[in-house]
């Protein structure tokens, strides 16, 4: 059965073909389990190749543990998080940051998804008194949940900022591909040269089956976090299928390529809708989502052609995301639907 493309999530996409030939050349004989297999080695020598030889990699299952891992390597359980109101560790991790790290999460008002120097500055008090969740960590989203890019410049003022409190600046990248691409960079501009202390980098969303990996700039930081992923249940034994899938990803940058079909898959989208004149667009698309405001009736009988999220019921604001296997062709389908909803 084939399915329909639609525009809930790019986790919805299929797996690249690439990444697939890849975990099928590892599927070959036995190495060593839990990561100490030539595989592995690869993948981490791989990664440094884009992040620096001095960083310190560890490949996890999913975006949560990265997550939650890389905070909980960083933290105590009477320290606080500052993140966005709109962060996926305060929306979408159903409380495993608290839970798993013990921190309290102070949110900010992010209407565009991106947190600010003014906006951070609002938590940042009761260093040194024991009734107070001390502020240890800032959480930035790269690409934002709004679909919005944070500049070099932005990400650097931010780090500035933590650094200036003794606190860490800690970067969720589950699309950060994305917005390399939309910033026409490298990933080191947005990360270890703007000051960022922890990331977690994510291939699901850009053609991968599963995996992440936590990249942390100073290897100080990570000496006992090899006890961490255990004890947060993330440690693969048959490690290779993770590391393998990075390399495949990074190879002929795949992570370029599959990145900025998605964003112009987006951008083309945005161009369709604007044209089409009849739906306000509610964010700057800078990555592979759009956002935009959809007359409630109209909603569920898109929704059964083409499946997406209401991202706010109350305003009737909805996210469509854009894949690296999004179509023109998907597009204009699914636009001639939404003027064929209207014109009845």
């Amino acid at each position: 059965m084939k399915a329909r493309r639609g525009f809930a999530s790019d986790n919805n996409a299929g797996v690249h073909p690439d990444i697939l030939k890849a975990l099928h050349k590892v599927n070959e004989g036995h190495v060593v389990s839990y990561g100490d297999d030539p595989y592995t080695r690869k993948g981490i020598e791989d990664l440094k190749e884009h992040f620096g030889e001095n960083t310190d990699i560890y490949f996890v299952f999913n975006g949560t543990a990265a997550n939650v891992l890389g905070i909980k390597a960083l933290s105590h359980s009477y320290h606080a998080v500052i993140c966005s109101d709109l962060a996926h560790l305060n929306v979408d991790e159903c409380g495993a940051p608290e839970k798993y790290t013990g921190c309290k999460l102070l949110t900010v008002p992010s209407p565009d998804g991106k947190l600010t120097p003014d906006g951070i500055r609002q938590h940042l008090h009761g260093f040194g008194f024991e009734h107070h969740a001390q502020p240890r960590i800032i959480s930035v989203t790269q690409s934002t949940e709004m679909g919005t890019v944070y500049t070099p410049h932005e990400i650097k003022t931010i780090a500035d900022l933590a650094h200036s409190f003794a606190m860490y600046l800690h970067m969720d990248g589950a699309r950060i591909a994305n917005a390399a691409v939309s910033l026409g960079t490298d990933f080191r501009k947005i990360t270890s040269d703007a000051g960022v202390d922890v990331l977690s980098f994510g291939g699901t969303k850009n053609g991968m089956m599963f995996g992440e990996a936590v990249i942390f700039f100073n290897p100080e930081l990570s000496r006992d976090f090899k006890y961490v992923r255990k004890q947060g249940m993330q440690l693969g034994s048959k490690m290779r299928f993770i590391s393998a899938q990075f390399s495949a990803l990074l190879a002929h940058e795949l992570w370029k390529k599959n990145a900025a079909h998605a964003n112009d898959m987006a951008q083309y989208l945005a161009e369709k809708i604007r044209a089409a004149g009849m739906i306000k667009i509610t964010q700057p698309v800078e990555a592979n989502a759009v956002f935009a405001i959809l007359p409630p009736e109209l909603i569920p009988r898109l929704q059964k052609n083409f499946f997406f999220y209401v991202w706010n019921e109350k305003t009737c604001e909805v996210r469509w995301m854009t894949s690296y296997d999004t179509t023109r062709e998907d597009i204009d389908q699914f636009v001639k639907e939404i003027e064929k909803l209207f014109a009845r």
